[in-house]
């Protein structure tokens, strides 16, 4: 019995050592590649969805995206959220977290541009047609960075332009991804997005320039987080958003260099 019981253990642990599993040990790999956490701006998908998988494969690295509101993403990083990487759409969530060592210190890696999105169908030709009755406009909420850039901008009308504008809100959304739903639904005729997400809806809807005195500076921030479980790898994928494949696929996507 008792050579049985050594045979078994030996087999048990030669399996586990073919299967490269860890035999329920959690060391951060999956396969043999290691894993890299990426939290970034819902605004981000389509263009980290591009080039992660080819930065996994360079640097031999099972490369996790999770996509949400920035706001919402860094609250994560304060309750303890196991993140290597973090990408807002903005300066500001991405300063706070340095500010409270939760972040080495950020760069700026990326630009954007805050239009007015419609669909085809849709009546709305001007900031101005917002403020007509019955016209149905979709934000962001106001702690994520879409939300914030667009209180800016109506911030900067008369007051009863802003005041008209923000009755007509049928919704705030936790990121712009919501917004773009909305849009898609025609559940509204008119919301603030990214130059960048009308051009990833394939010409369902259409982008209308904001004036220029009321253009936000939109600016992409990102760190590595203190935490991080693989920090040499994730500074390499910060790096690759400043100079690298992923700040190719962020140009290519429309967003501009940073400032």
């Amino acid at each position: 019995m008792r050579t049985a019981g050594w045979l078994l253990t030996v087999l048990t642990v030669l399996a586990c050592a073919a299967l490269a599993s860890g035999c329920g040990g959690d060391d951060g790999s999956s396969g043999g590649a290691t894993r890299l956490v990426v939290s970034a701006a819902s605004s981000m998908t389509r263009a980290l969805e591009t080039c992660a998988p080819k930065f996994g494969e360079a640097e031999n690295a099972d490369v996790k995206l999770s996509v949400a509101g920035s706001d919402e993403l860094a609250a994560q990083i304060r309750q303890g959220a196991r993140v290597d990487v973090y990408a807002a759409a903005n300066t500001a969530l991405p300063d706070e977290l340095y500010g409270d060592d939760l972040l080495e210190k950020p760069v700026e890696f990326a630009t954007n541009e805050l239009v007015l999105a419609v669909p085809q169908s849709s009546g709305v030709r001007s900031v101005g047609d917002l403020t007509k009755e019955g016209t149905k406009v979709v934000i962001g909420s106001e702690s994520v960075p879409i939300g914030a850039y667009t209180r800016e901008v109506l911030a900067k009308l008369p007051p009863g332009e802003e005041k008209a504008i923000l009755a007509n809100v049928r919704s705030n959304e936790p990121d712009v991804k919501g917004i773009v739903g909305k849009l898609h639904q025609g559940a509204a005729d008119a919301g603030f997005v990214y130059v960048t997400d009308v051009s990833a809806s394939g010409g369902e809807l259409e982008s209308i320039e904001l004036p220029k005195e009321l253009e936000p500076q939109v600016t992409y921030g990102a760190g590595v987080v203190m935490k991080a479980e693989q920090p040499d790898l994730a500074r390499r994928f910060v790096d690759g958003l400043t100079h690298g494949g992923c700040a190719g696929a962020l140009r290519r996507a429309g967003f501009g260099p940073p400032p």
